[in-house]
């Protein structure tokens, strides 16, 4: 498939899956005239190449990863940097808890005049933005 459908395919812009291949994660055959031609398992490489960037990994990262994937080889090496991986995701999760945590904290210690912060009744809000809303 040529590029332009492995971006449609997969939900990747032309250009991410250009970088993708300067970074040696994604592989194209050229024909005569340059265009690029992708297998069709590409999809599924840019799927997995888009999963571990969600999860933080770096280019780098992931080009090191990707061969012990290819191979359907793990090492002891390759099994240690997946760990410390998902400790830092996990270190990040558990922040990403405690901030969620402190702004449910803070949502319901507003939530009433006694707060002493601004407050504005549900219904106030509505009743403002219908007149906002008014020619």
């Amino acid at each position: 498939m040529r590029i332009g459908e492995l971006a449609a395919r997969s939900g990747v812009s032309v250009r991410a899956l250009r970088y993708y291949e300067e970074q040696g994660l994604l592989k194209a055959d050229r024909s005569e005239s340059g265009q690029r031609h992708y297998p069709e398992s590409a999809a599924d490489r840019v799927e997995l190449i888009q999963t571990l960037y969600s999860a933080g990994l770096s280019s780098r990262t992931v080009a090191e990863l990707l061969p012990c994937v290819d191979a359907k080889v793990s090492t002891p090496e390759s099994r240690a940097r997946l760990a410390a991986e998902r400790d830092r995701i996990n270190a990040q999760i558990t922040a990403l808890t405690r901030t969620r945590d402190n702004l449910d904290a803070v949502i319901a210690s507003t939530g009433t005049p006694a707060s002493g912060c601004a407050w504005i009744a549900d219904q106030d809000v509505a009743a403002r933005a219908s007149l906002s809303a008014m020619p």
